[in-house]
């Protein structure tokens, strides 16, 4: 590779000038000793023409007390030297190789000779010899402003990059508004890494300090709040790694942290200089940046030192130096960065210029290729542009391969120790632990059991969510689950239900990213912003059918929920036709599920029934059945389907043995219980719990769904085939019904004689 070679090189030339600089100076030194056959000395300059004139004398001792000093310093450079290549010997060749197993930083091979210059002028000059190692359980703080949908699944690839190769406890600090909030929190939460903590500040709280400040990015208002780090984040922190969302890290971001060490004097800022001609003003006719120093700097990767920021008075500098430019600039075009710079033109000793391949910048005009030239001088890739993936770039390619890896990597493969560093006491883990400790592992059903336990990580409203609240309080939200085989099923869902609509969606993060693809590159899902997908990461080896129902249930924002499965068509008009009923049957006042009758066909095309005649016209004719009528009859037998044909008005129910109709309930009703998990059971105790609370079953007269015919699932194959699992399933509904005797009393015993019966 080219790093190693260009590595190779520079060990030789140093080895070369070790030992021919102290010759060539010797040699100079004496050269006016030598004397030619004659006898005279030689002379050393044209000048020199009366060797034993006084000024000869004068000007000869001068010149030998002049390269004794220089000798001296020549010496000096030669031990710092040999101190030096010691060091470079004595690393193992892997080190020498890549960055991923550094804890500090010898900021070698920039590639940009332009920076490098600029870096001597301003007093930055890469130092010789080894960065301080960062401490082994040393936390580091990295800060980062998020607002959004999504934002919030950027930051999720930034942290995964982050975690990768870390090997040091983090400490997040993340500006953000009550949407990304909601989102990483629940992620963090259920991602469950260890030694990583998560602190949240409200970036609507802060929006009145930089709300004055007119801004053209595309970044909005959130693109401004860098500039508050020093009031928003605690008083006690001293420093932090501040970045973009757009960010990649390719490397231990302990190498950044180490950087701080290099700052001297007044530097509080650490910046790499920006990679495009922005600031030059000679993009196009007429432009005008805002005033930088040379380049200006990029400020998608920041080091701030926090501590010395506040005794400068950060804040009253910043504010002068906006309020000043924007008497004539009238607006910011790049958000904070254009402050920050303005800021440095006037004090240019604020800034530690950070080597470029900290913030490899990816726009359409970037420079940034003579930052690297191979793969081992990247640190961080940064999408500086509103296009991302699809800048022009001559290695975009092997840059976005490198994002997409962290895009597509799983998250749990992340949740590792870091052996030595004691993390904080976290009581849902602790909870976790002690509930699996209980657990029989010899016990035949003991994968059931522990999935009950498992927490998989979630993300919430992956994609953007809107939803404006009904003048009346009768809005329905339709509630289903689905994997990657079930996606072709969203399209036609949305075409038949107008309404909001909850979906969880079992995915690993490859096939997340995969769902995003189809999404986007759908018409008919892009047009809807009132579906919000909720995504529950792979994990363990059962489908968790009633862990994602209670997710998708749990986001809702309506006070009633239809609760359906996802291979189901809702009748065309039945949204409006439930948000009648519920006003019609005084679901806010009473305790009813009302229950949408169920059909089926076996026919992958079909004519889809657009009236309660014609559907019973193909239940006559043989193209439509009940729902399961040939193989689970009695899971649907109390709707009382002869009775449904003539009803004009709503019907009450009674419960029966393994009933598990399709219903519309109030958003407070009881979860599914996730001991049941995969195959069997999974509805029919929910709706067993709905009547142990005594709620009504009352069927609608002319409402209907019709369930699409599709593959097996692989859950269902696994039930017909696995004796044991067949086994474990009758265990555990037997468990249920026992827990259901003790939470409701006599009145539960019916269930177990009801099964007894059946």
């Amino acid at each position: 590779m080219l790093g190693i070679c260009r590595g190779r090189r520079k060990f030789l030339a140093a080895s070369l000038t070790l030992l021919f600089v102290p010759a060539i100076t010797w040699i100079y030194l004496f050269a006016g000793s030598f004397e030619e056959n004659d006898g005279k000395p030689v002379s050393l300059s044209p000048l020199e023409s009366q060797p034993h004139s006084p000024r000869y004398t004068a000007s000869s001792q001068r010149e030998r007390e002049s390269l004794e000093v220089r000798m001296r310093e020549v010496e000096e450079e030669n031990r710092a030297l040999r101190k030096q290549l010691s060091l470079a010997q004595s690393r193992s060749p892997s080190h020498r190789r890549g960055n991923h197993s550094k804890t500090y930083s010898m900021e070698e091979g920039t590639g940009d000779s332009e920076s490098l210059r600029a870096g001597i002028v301003a007093g930055n000059s890469s130092e010789c010899g080894q960065q301080p190692a960062v401490e082994k359980c040393e936390t580091i703080h990295v800060a980062i402003v998020c607002a959004g949908y999504n934002a919030s699944r950027d930051v999720v690839t930034l942290v995964k990059s982050v975690l990768f190769h870390r090997r040091n406890p983090l400490h997040f600090h993340l500006i953000a508004d009550a949407i990304a909030k909601q989102i990483l929190a629940t992620l963090f939460q259920t991602w469950m890494v260890p030694a990583v903590r998560i602190d949240f500040y409200d970036a609507d709280e802060l929006k009145s300090e930089v709300s004055w400040i007119p801004n053209k990015h595309y970044s909005g208002i959130y693109g401004l709040m860098k500039l508050v780090l020093t009031k928003t984040l605690p008083s006690n922190l001293e420093r932090v790694i501040v970045l973009d969302t757009d960010i990649t890290f390719a490397t231990d971001i302990a190498e950044l942290w180490a950087v701080f060490h290099k700052f001297k004097g007044q530097q509080v800022l650490g910046l790499v200089e920006n990679q495009s001609d922005w600031y030059l003003g000679n993009l196009w006719k007429n432009h005008r940046p805002w005033p930088a120093l040379g380049r200006g700097y990029n400020t998608g990767v920041i080091l701030l030192l926090l501590d010395k920021l506040r005794k400068m008075k950060w804040e009253q500098m910043w504010r002068l130096t906006a309020e000043r430019e924007l008497m004539s600039m009238l607006s910011t075009s790049l958000a904070d960065q254009d402050i920050f710079n303005a800021v440095i033109k006037q004090n240019p000793f604020l800034v530690y210029q950070l080597p470029c391949f900290w913030n490899v910048q990816l726009s359409d005009h970037t420079r940034s290729e003579q930052c690297y030239r191979d793969v081992s001088d990247l640190k961080v890739i940064h999408w500086n542009s509103p296009k991302k993936l699809r800048v022009k770039n001559k290695h975009v390619e092997f840059f976005r391969n490198l994002y997409l890896t962290f895009l597509e990597y799983d998250g749990n493969l992340l949740r590792r120790e870091l052996f030595g560093c004691p993390s904080e006491a976290d009581i849902n883990s602790e909870n976790l632990q002690k509930q699996l400790s209980e657990l029989d592992e010899d016990d035949m059903c003991y994968e059931f059991r522990r999935e009950r336990f498992t927490v998989h990580r979630t993300h919430l409203y992956f994609l953007h969510y809107e939803y404006e609240h009904a003048s009346e309080d009768t809005d329905v939200t339709l509630v289903a689950q689905l994997s990657m085989d079930r996606l072709q099923m969203l399209e036609a869902i949305c075409k038949h239900w107008e309404g909001p609509i909850s979906l969880a969606l079992y995915l690993s993060d490859a096939e997340a990213q995969q769902f995003l693809r189809y999404a986007q590159g759908s018409e008919v899902l892009m047009s809807r912003r009132n579906v919000g997908y909720h995504i529950v990461y792979k994990e363990g080896q059962f489908y968790p059918v009633n862990l994602l129902r209670n997710v998708a249930m749990k986001h809702i924002s309506t006070p009633y929920m239809f609760l359906s499965d996802i291979d189901f068509l809702p009748m065309y008009g039945l949204y409006e036709y439930l948000r009648k009923s519920v006003i019609q049957l005084d679901l806010a006042n009473t305790k009813k599920a009302l229950i949408v009758p169920a059909f089926e066909t076996l026919r992958y095309r079909l004519s889809f029934p657009k009236s309660k005649a014609e559907l019973l016209s193909m239940l006559d004719m043989g193209t439509l059945f009940t729902f399961r009528y040939h193989v689970w009859t009695k899971g649907h037998a109390p709707t009382n389907f002869a009775k449904w044909r003539t009803a004009t008005t709503p019907y009450r129910v009674e419960w029966e043995a393994d009933f598990e109709p399709y219903v519309v309930v109030r958003q407070d009703c009881p979860e599914y219980d996730r001991r049941f998990v995969g195959f069997g059971w999974n509805k029919v105790a929910h709706i067993m719990e709905l009547d142990a609370q005594e709620y009504e079953f009352i069927v609608l007269p002319n409402a209907y769904m019709i369930h699409m015919p599709h593959a097996p699932s692989f859950d269902i194959t696994k039930f017909r085939s696995n004796k044991q699992y067949r086994i474990c399933l009758k265990t555990l509904k037997e468990e249920f019904q026992q827990d259901m005797s003790r939470r409701y009393g006599f009145a539960a015993l019916k269930y177990l004689t009801a099964e007894n019966n059946s």
